[in-house]
């Protein structure tokens, strides 16, 4: 939010505020097909939802440092043929990682969980700045 409100202050560079906001929707539309995700505010605590389908518990791994909630995910297909004939490959192996701005976070309460494909994280707010690694996932 405080990058578009810094890009719609420059009214003497509208080259800028264009090439910013296509870099933006480019690459969110680009990230958003590999990882769809929401995020919510809410009075006490922010909720990230993200779309993580056929990707195993293990494979997932989420940090909070610098004001920044980072997902990676690593998706790992086995294409062993067993000397039988593919007629159609679609799968592939794929990692995929965002990264959200979400400040002031209470870092030892934050929570997540997976389940059925979809990668839940809810993040307490806080006035602190702190920082955590490998946040378990229930």
């Amino acid at each position: 939010m405080a990058r578009e409100l810094r890009n719609n202050m420059n009214l003497f560079s509208p080259m800028n505020n264009f090439m910013s906001d296509f870099d933006d929707n480019f690459f969110s539309s680009f990230a958003g097909n590999q990882m769809r995700t929401d995020v919510i505010e809410n009075k006490d605590n922010y909720v990230v939802t993200s779309e993580l389908p056929g990707f195993k518990k293990d494979n997932i791994h989420l940090n909070y440092r610098d004001n920044k909630l980072i997902i990676k995910a690593d998706h790992e297909v086995n294409k062993d043929n067993n000397n039988n004939k593919f007629l159609r490959i679609e799968r592939s192996s794929k990692s995929v990682a965002r990264s959200f701005r979400i400040p002031n976070i209470k870092v030892e309460d934050i929570k997540a969980s997976y389940d059925g494909g979809i990668l839940k994280v809810t993040l307490p707010k806080d006035r602190q700045n702190n920082t955590v690694d490998n946040i378990d996932i229930e």
